[in-house]
This record gives C-alpha cells, sequence and structure tokens, in this order.
C-alpha cells in the first residue's frame, strides 16, 4: 500500500528545487552537500522532534533512505 503524504507533490517539489539551487549557487561537491544536508536533518530532528521520538524517528528515516537508493 502507498503510503498518501499530507503535502502535495508541487509542495515537495518546490522544496526540493530550493534546496538544490542553494547548493547550486555554493557550488558544493556531493560530499559538502550531503554533509550540510545531514547537518539539517541533525538540526530539524533535535529542535522540531520531542526527545523521546528522536531516535525511532531518525532510524525510520534512515531506512527510507536506504530503501530509495537501494532501488
Amino acid at each position: 500500500m502507498a503510503i498518501q503524504s499530507k503535502y502535495t507533490n508541487e509542495q515537495v517539489e518546490a522544496l526540493i528545487t530550493e534546496l538544490l539551487a542553494v547548493l547550486t549557487k555554493h557550488q558544493a561537491p556531493t560530499d559538502l552537500s550531503l554533509m550540510a544536508l545531514g547537518n539539517c536533518v541533525t538540526h530539524l530532528l533535535e529542535n522540531k522532534v520531542p526527545a523521546e521520538s528522536r531516535k525511532v524517528v531518525a532510524e525510520q528515516f534512515a531506512k527510507v533512505l536506504a530503501q530509495t537508493v537501494a532501488k
């Protein structure tokens, strides 16, 4: 069963486009881009997710990320 998102494809694509534009503007190589995005994920987890849920959310995020690149 497909997961239903509460966000539209347009909302997601707009954010992705802007994030990639910033990385392009700074001519960030792949490793720097991944470090920066990883630090953003950590920041969001630490500041937007309750402490008792962080580990589970981080594990779910990592699992989905691994699944998307394994295709």
